[in-house]
């Protein structure tokens, strides 16, 4: 394309007015708007760019009084994809004053394809080769636009022809291509398909058996999966360079719930010294937790601690015990709890509430009260929340010891806010009829300014009216100590 190259002189398909088609998808351009750094010289000739109708952007530049370096030339046309006529007009601009280059070229050639202007690309291409400009990049460029504009059969096209333009068609030229292709949406089988017509004449690597895994887990086909990852074994063997494609490989199988299959090549792959590291084990672990999968929770985690390769760190400990409680399956998840020290990790305040909140639900009434001793003594108090539920359950197992031992121990240590619990250790004491319990706490509580509600008043009221004459003057004496507290 001599209207892009440095020449003046300009040819009659050069000159043709830049029609934009309606892009494949819309595409965000970056804007200088948003860009850091910029140098001065970039920025005014951004904004002339944008700014100046593109009839009068030769004129404007011609007159800006600007000789931009090549930074600066690269920084305009990596931030004037939006407006591709004035970039085109502005690259031709600049290639007056000095030899474009070949990034610059780059950019260019990536600007039109991406603005779907492929004919005005493939001129720029032409004029690259006569400089001997071109380079792997700007084919890399190329199999880009075409696959986000959907036109995979001129990406094939365009490998065809690289050696016609001196550029090698290597297994790095494979990889860049199927990498454009994987990169659409549903679009791995075409990739497959090039994948399949290539391998006899251009051997695969680790890096190709990734990409094509990497789509089907993007997809989430496990059968295709499984069949590339065959063929990967087969063709480059076991590696433990290959690591990305294993990751895939076993995360497709995840999150198609295949768990039992990912054990299986898991041990397979411990045995190839391929065992995957700590990001595939919390990767996994995660999804299956939001699946609330407790059984291939612990069936992963006991093949990762089998191992004695990766060590679960805190975060994963909690996440697991998290999703065992959560289903109620407290002996497993006081197994990890005993053996996170073994690993070298300590529980922290987290770790010991989620155990407490699923003891507390499942109204475990003597290993509650046990494993609160635990908590304070190791100075991981439950949470007010939790010491409030803590105080409900054991007033309904009938342990009201243990409720006013947790209730005396907020107090003391202040664990704040302390107004639901205190209401219910009133409502508790109420319940067991301790009346004279329940008004010298609620004066203690009163005392410390503790907000006592009005719907727990009104249960209190019921039961002193209930139990006679001198019950019903010490309610009303209580009563009107609340009523004077609550308007001050």
């Amino acid at each position: 394309m001599e209207a892009l190259a440095s020449n003046p002189r300009r040819s009659t398909a050069s000159n043709k007015q830049l029609k934009i088609p309606k892009p494949h998808r819309p595409t965000q351009f970056p804007s200088y708007r948003d860009a850091a750094h910029l140098s001065p010289n970039a920025i005014k000739l951004c904004e002339l760019l944008t700014r100046t109708p593109p009839n009068d952007i030769e004129t404007a530049l011609t007159n800006c009084g600007i000789h931009p370096s090549h930074d600066e030339v690269h920084e305009v046309l990596s931030l004037s994809y939006s407006v591709p006529s004035s970039a085109v007009k502005f690259f031709r601009w600049a290639g007056h004053l000095q030899m474009h280059s070949a990034h610059a070229w780059n950019l260019m050639i990536d600007l039109l394809g991406k603005n779907g202007l492929f004919e005005h690309m493939w001129d720029a291409i032409r004029s690259m080769k006569q400089q001997n400009q071109l380079s792997l990049p700007t084919f890399v460029s190329v199999f880009e636009s075409y696959c986000t504009a959907g036109r995979f059969n001129e990406a094939f096209m365009s490998f065809d022809v690289m050696d016609r333009y001196a550029v090698h068609r290597d297994v790095v030229a494979v990889n860049s291509l199927l990498s454009a292709i994987c990169r659409e949406d549903n679009q791995t089988t075409v990739a497959l398909e090039f994948f399949d017509k290539i391998k006899a004449k251009i051997a695969p690597d680790g890096d190709t058996f990734a990409i094509l895994l990497e789509g089907w887990e993007k997809e989430g086909n496990a059968a295709k999966a499984k069949s590339t990852f065959g063929e990967m074994v087969v063709r480059v063997g076991w590696d433990r360079k290959n690591m990305a494609a294993y990751d895939a490989f076993l995360m497709t199988l995840v999150r198609a719930l295949q768990v039992d299959e990912a054990v299986k090549f898991l041990k397979v792959m411990k045995d190839h010294d391929c065992f995957p590291g700590l990001k595939f084990f919390t990767n996994a672990l995660d999804i299956i937790i939001k699946q609330n999968d407790a059984p291939n929770a612990v069936i992963l985690w006991d093949v990762m601690l089998e191992s004695g390769l990766v060590l679960p760190n805190l975060v994963m400990y909690n996440a697991v015990i998290g999703l065992l409680c959560n289903n109620n399956q407290i002996d497993h998840a006081f197994r990890l709890l005993d053996q996170m020290v073994f690993q070298g990790v300590f529980p922290d305040s987290l770790t010991y509430n989620i155990v407490f909140e699923c003891l507390v639900r499942n109204k475990k009434v003597h290993k509650t009260d046990m494993f609160f001793n635990e908590m304070v003594k190791n100075e991981f108090p439950p949470t007010s929340a939790n010491c409030t539920s803590a105080i409900a359950m054991f007033f309904d197992s009938d342990d009201p010891e243990a409720a006013q031992s947790t209730w005396t121990y907020m107090v003391e240590n202040r664990v704040k806010p302390l107004s639901d619990a205190a209401n219910e250790v009133l409502l508790g004491l109420c319940k067991l009829g301790r009346l004279s319990e329940v008004k010298r706490s609620a004066e203690d509580m009163l005392d410390r300014r503790i907000i006592i509600y009005e719907s727990t008043m009104a249960k209190l009221k019921d039961a002193f009216y209930r139990d006679g004459r001198s019950a019903r003057d010490r309610y009303d004496s209580l009563s009107r100590r609340w009523k004077a507290l609550g308007k001050l």
